[in-house]
């Protein structure tokens, strides 16, 4: 069977995964907005941000696949397909979601075996962590922001890696809905009524500012801000719905709970 050899990744989690699998020979472009892994920046030519993309230069590659990311990527695709290119758009939304990206991207490159293999690390690392959280006396309530003005609480599988490291996310309600609009917190005082013990902000390539965020109206009296327990996680580390979240961005919500966990032990 023939595999592709051209491929272009327009977001950052398929250029880490084709790394992992060892088939980064086979990209030969990648997003601009890519930071993992480091070197994929200096070797591989960059065709696109996230919802534009340079198509007279992806053309030029002459890339035998094309890999995107959601529907905020669907005219991307569109005018590749017009074009003749074989385009793949993944949209995983959750934790389970970016294992399946993975077990498939690996099978799309012929080394389903290699992909199994990250794949049930991944599995037994999650599982390890998730059952270490049982342990837990309390469970703390999380707020994560993924943006400012508006503000939007954490995606699907933000949420989950909050439950597997032992927090309560404060607004999982609102997780499993696929559009950021639909995530959207118009009343700030509802945060304040949830009353989160930790606040994680990652505000989406734009630099977190706790000072910003502690000085909302009422926003003193949130227990997180009292105990200064607001912190930022890199959103190249968790809001990339690949590799970065299950290793660096689960590692950094677990080093914050646990802190929260000896702290009120």
């Amino acid at each position: 069977m023939d595999y592709p050899e051209r491929i272009v990744c327009l977001t950052d989690e398929t250029t880490e995964t084709l790394y992992l699998l060892g088939q980064q020979a086979r990209i030969v472009g990648i997003s601009g907005y890519t930071v993992r892994p480091a070197q994929a920046r200096q070797e591989k030519p960059k065709v696109s941000a996230f919802t534009s993309a340079k198509i007279d230069k992806i053309l030029a590659l002459e890339p035998d696949l094309v890999l995107g990311f959601s529907n905020l990527q669907a005219e991307i695709a569109a005018e590749l397909i017009r074009n003749g290119i074989a385009v793949h758009v993944f949209n995983q939304r959750s934790v389970n979601g970016i294992l399946q990206m993975i077990g498939l991207l690996g099978a799309m490159v012929g080394v389903p075996e290699k992909a199994a293999t990250l794949v049930a690390q991944y599995r037994q690392q999650l599982e390890t962590t998730r059952l270490r959280s049982l342990s837990f006396a309390r469970r703390p309530k999380v707020y994560f922001e993924e943006w400012d003005e508006p503000m939007i609480s954490g995606i699907r599988w933000v949420s989950e890696l909050i439950g597997i490291a032992g927090g309560e996310d404060c607004f999982a309600e609102l997780a499993t809905e696929h559009s950021a609009k639909q995530r959207i917190i118009a009343d700030p005082q509802e945060v304040v009524r949830r009353a989160p013990d930790i606040i994680i902000g990652s505000w989406c390539g734009k630099k977190f500012r706790p000072d910003h965020l502690a000085a909302r109206p009422g926003w003193d009296s949130i227990p997180a801000v009292q105990q200064q327990r607001v912190y930022e996680i890199k959103s190249c580390d968790i809001l990339q719905p690949g590799p970065a979240a299950l290793s660096d961005g689960l590692a950094q919500i677990c080093q914050i709970i646990n802190d929260w966990q000896q702290d009120c032990a």
